[in-house]
């Protein structure tokens, strides 16, 4: 009886102690799982941080490109700038260049007006004829001689300028003879200026055929030479 009665007692304790055995077991197993999921998720959020840091650390060096290359157009803008002003300040200067050219032109544009309206103020001295050969325009001995006594006289007097006015016959096309005319008037400019009469007392123009018919034609071949004074 008391052989049952401590076989009683001792399997309760044994089931005791085997059951808190496999209770220990059970959460060291439990302990062990959960730290190796704290393990894996400090580990997933540690890579997310070391993600997040290393995004933030490009993001500052996109930062750093953008803000040179705000700091380098910057620079191109102010070297624009610098550029504009210096050519605005040159296109003053030329601008300032081209009013006194305009005033110098105008000047000289008054001068030259006032002298050719004042270009008929003058006293018919002498007239002469040269005549020339037919489709001529050279100057023969005797157009020769009545020049030769008209530079005489310019030479003498500074005070003498010459009109000269070319003319033709009618024979041929009305073209031809202005030709003519022109040249037979320039023969006689430039015997004049030759001779050491200076270009501008010398006013000149080829007018062509002298279609009056009551004229022979001989004396339409011809350079009306006018000798003329200044008006007082």
């Amino acid at each position: 009886m008391r052989r049952i009665s401590a076989i009683g007692l001792l399997l309760p304790a044994t089931l005791l102690t085997t059951a808190g055995c496999a209770t220990k077991d059970w959460v060291k197993d439990f302990l062990g799982k959960k730290e190796v999921e704290i393990d894996q998720r400090f580990t997933g959020v540690e890579k997310r941080a070391a993600d997040d840091a290393q995004r933030v650390e490009g993001m500052g060096f996109r930062l750093k490109t953008v803000e040179t290359g705000i700091e380098e157009t910057g620079g191109v803008a102010r070297g624009a700038r610098e550029r504009a002003e210096a050519a605005h300040g040159r296109a003053d200067a030329a601008h300032g260049r081209a009013d006194a050219a305009y005033t110098r032109a105008d000047d000289v544009d008054s001068r030259l007006t006032r002298l050719w309206s004042a270009r008929h103020k003058r006293d018919l001295v002498e007239t002469l004829e040269v005549r020339f050969a037919f489709d001529k325009w050279d100057l023969n001995d005797a157009a020769q001689t009545s020049l030769a006594t008209l530079v005489k006289e310019l030479r003498e007097n500074p005070r003498l300028s010459v009109d000269l006015e070319g003319y033709a016959d009618p024979v041929g096309t009305y073209d031809y003879n202005v030709v003519l005319s022109q040249r037979r008037v320039e023969a006689v400019r430039r015997y004049l200026v030759e001779k050491g009469i200076d270009l501008p007392r010398i006013h000149l123009v080829g007018l062509g055929p002298i279609v009056d018919k009551g004229l022979p034609n001989e004396t339409k071949r011809r350079v009306t030479v006018r000798l003329l004074v200044a008006s007082e």
